[in-house]
């Protein structure tokens, strides 16, 4: 099975990655990846800390890969049997509409997968909406699921269209939690690029971490980062945790430090996982690892932490620093799928029974110029693509690294332009914005 991936980001990447691994559980996938040209263009450090390797690689634009798309042929896009969106839901409402004039006509397409990567906290019936018009929608949870189909039904979406599945790294039964007595027990905090925001509040949070390591020096605390200074991720780091140790005051102690890499490894190591509301929560549950959900700075709707209510996870720094270690409430496990032992057969029904069809039928997003004339053409020109779906006059193409051979996107990416774009966006933006309040 051919399944291609289009991902904005190195966090949707992964998702898109190991959900087509899911689709094909024995090994039959030949995944090709394709990244959007952005501000959080994976680099190759995040990409390889995946450990999936595409059968090809390649940056590209919308307006490329609609042409890619397009362009009829063995061994091309169109020929592809699955096309995963992993992009945040107003990229994927454009796809959805590019692609559904690039096909318009043809009796057999690929099967279009999209989704979210993470708990679904907020902007429901924003993001639904924009996702609607693919052949699957995944739910992550039978909760997701349950809530996608009462949004979905009343404004006429196919309901059919929603699946139950689960996060990718959730899938697999993986390795249960165990206490070891060749370690010193250890506490992993799962840093989160834009969660909490404030500067005082993520160093609060960091000083936490550090309070920890002293009052419990027979133990050992990893703060673990999602990027290194000058990369991307999913969502904007306007103060990043390597930058504001120097605002301690004080060294590290030595039994903490700054880490980085694949979360499954580092949790291979971990004892109690501390977080605000990272979905690393979710996948150091499933390992039945002891998951504490951070209320130091509230249970709120935008810090997301609202989520694991009724989880058993909420609590706080100093309850931890006392010797707490949270027990997760099965039932609440269940429901969001945390439990589910095979969470994709839904989705590889759903595909099979579209792909056996004499003839697709045409891809059906929800917006549309008649139904949302003030809204769409918005979203649909952030992304280079006129009402009609077709490409604007001025909308970016990679020029010559489109034509000829697909080119490794490995040697083009953090480098030239794209690092002082990079360097504007992290570092000079804020600024601005900060400068702006005074």
């Amino acid at each position: 099975m051919r399944i291609d991936v289009l991902a904005d980001s190195d966090t949707r990447w992964k998702w898109g990655a190991l959900l087509a691994g899911q689709l094909c559980p024995e090994g039959g996938a030949d995944v090709h990846a394709h990244l959007l040209r952005g501000r959080a263009t994976p680099t190759g450090r995040q990409l390889a800390e995946v450990g999936v390797s595409p059968a090809s690689l390649r940056e590209t634009t919308v307006a490329d890969f609609l042409a890619d798309a397009a362009e009829p042929g063995p061994g091309g896009l169109a020929d592809a049997d699955v096309v995963v969106l992993a992009l945040v839901g107003g990229g994927v409402q454009a796809l959805v509409h590019g692609l559904a004039r690039a096909w318009r006509g043809r009796a057999r397409r690929p099967v279009v997968v999209t989704g979210y990567v993470g708990v679904v906290y907020e902007k429901l019936t924003d993001g639904l909406l924009l996702r609607a018009g693919a052949d699957a929608v995944l739910a992550n949870s039978a909760f997701d699921a349950r809530r996608f189909r009462d949004l979905y039904g009343p404004l006429g979406v196919d309901t059919g269209s929603v699946v139950r599945a689960a996060l990718p790294f959730l899938a697999g039964t993986g390795e249960r939690y165990r206490p070891s007595e060749n370690r010193p027990f250890t506490v992993c905090f799962a840093a989160q690029p834009s969660v909490p925001e404030p500067r005082d509040a993520r160093l609060h949070l960091l000083e936490r971490c550090v309070r920890h390591a002293e009052l419990h020096p027979d133990r050992r605390v990893l703060v673990k980062l999602r990027s290194r200074p000058g990369e991307h991720t999913t969502h904007l780091e306007e103060h990043p945790y390597q930058r504001l140790v120097s605002r301690l005051g004080r060294p590290l102690p030595a039994n903490c430090e700054l880490v980085y890499g694949n979360m499954g490894e580092v949790l291979d190591r971990t004892d109690l996982l501390v977080t605000v509301s990272s979905t690393a929560a979710l996948e150091s549950l499933q390992r039945g690892i002891p998951t504490a959900v951070l209320a130091d700075a509230g249970v709120r709707e935008a810090l997301g932490n609202h989520y694991f209510t009724g989880s058993g996870c909420v609590t706080s720094w100093d309850r931890l620093d006392a010797g707490h270690l949270p027990a997760a409430d099965e039932d609440w496990l269940r429901d969001q799928g945390v439990l589910d032992p095979a969470p994709y057969e839904g989705l590889r029904k759903r595909v099979a029974e579209l792909r056996a069809l004499p003839a697709m039928p045409p891809l059906s997003p929800y917006y549309t110029a008649e139904n949302a004339p003030a809204y769409l053409p918005g979203v649909l020109a952030r992304y280079g693509l006129a009402p009609d779906g077709s490409p604007l006059p001025t909308a970016a193409r990679t020029g010559a690294e489109s034509a000829g051979p697909r080119r490794a996107v490995r040697r083009a990416l953090a480098q030239g332009a794209r690092g002082a774009y990079r360097m504007g966006v992290q570092h000079v933006a804020p600024a601005i914005r900060r400068w702006g309040q005074l």
